[in-house]
């Protein structure tokens, strides 16, 4: 922990800030943080690093918003993305991560065209109702925030398709992303081996970054119009998950 140079430390801070803006609205962010972690710490390193950072964040979200999430939506999913989890525990030791990840952009980047089309060509099709799409949002997005906490854009895709008013959307993310990181942390600590002691003591140091951004973002999704906020969702979200191919 010593060891890190100010630029480091300087990363580590800048992606403190962005988990907590995330959480609390600035949805997609995230997905800058993942690959400069990686760059610093190494690929299932930084994972375990920045898991109890995203608790810590999720926490600060259900401040504001454990009141407004739609249970019916996180349950529908919820088992397909526990067992996604376990899948990727299994697995992503002899995965590349890079090959997955690309896999991983191009289904998300083809969903949410398919998603577009449906909201602002024809509006009369209804996503959610297709069988698959919950389950496979489920897999998909377990095996993702296991393998590389990269299951933000995913879960995006799923809660805009259901179209929920924002602080829905925001609570029932926040909920979501809480109850999944708390399941991961035990495949960290006990198989994985990422979470340690020295990764907590770091953690701990950027604790308090993690709520200044939850503030700011707080704050600005209040000043954003419900119509613009679904936009830059989606756009945020498909420039997110272009991240996933490079």
């Amino acid at each position: 922990m010593t060891s890190l140079s100010p630029y480091e430390w300087s990363a580590l801070a800048a992606s403190a800030v962005v988990l907590g803006m995330q959480k609390t609205g600035l949805q997609g962010v995230v997905m800058l943080v993942i690959p400069l972690l990686a760059t610093i710490f190494g690929g299932r390193a930084s994972a375990g690093l920045l898991l109890p950072m995203l608790s810590m964040a999720d926490m600060a979200a259900l401040y504001y918003y454990h009141r407004t999430a739609s249970w019916k939506h996180v349950l529908r999913v919820l088992p397909t993305t526990v067992a996604g989890i376990v899948i990727g525990t299994a697995l992503g030791a002899s995965i590349p991560d890079d090959l997955f990840l690309r896999v991983i952009g191009a289904v998300i980047v083809l969903s949410l065209l398919l998603m577009v089309y449906s909201e602002y060509v024809r509006k009369d099709a209804n996503v959610p109702e297709w069988w698959w799409f919950s389950p496979a949002i489920g897999l998909a997005g377990g095996f993702a925030t296991m393998v590389g906490n990269a299951s933000t854009v995913i879960m995006a895709l799923y809660l805009l398709s259901m179209r929920l008013p924002k602080e829905h959307y925001i609570g029932t993310g926040a909920w979501f992303f809480f109850l999944i990181n708390i399941i991961k942390m035990p495949f960290h600590i006990l198989v994985w081996g990422t979470i340690t002691l020295d990764t907590l003591a770091i953690n701990a140091l950027v604790a308090p970054l993690i709520l200044v951004g939850a503030m700011i973002g707080v704050r600005l999704v209040r000043r954003v119009p419900e119509k613009p906020y679904r936009a830059v969702i989606i756009i945020v979200t498909f420039i997110s998950s272009l991240r996933l191919f490079f």
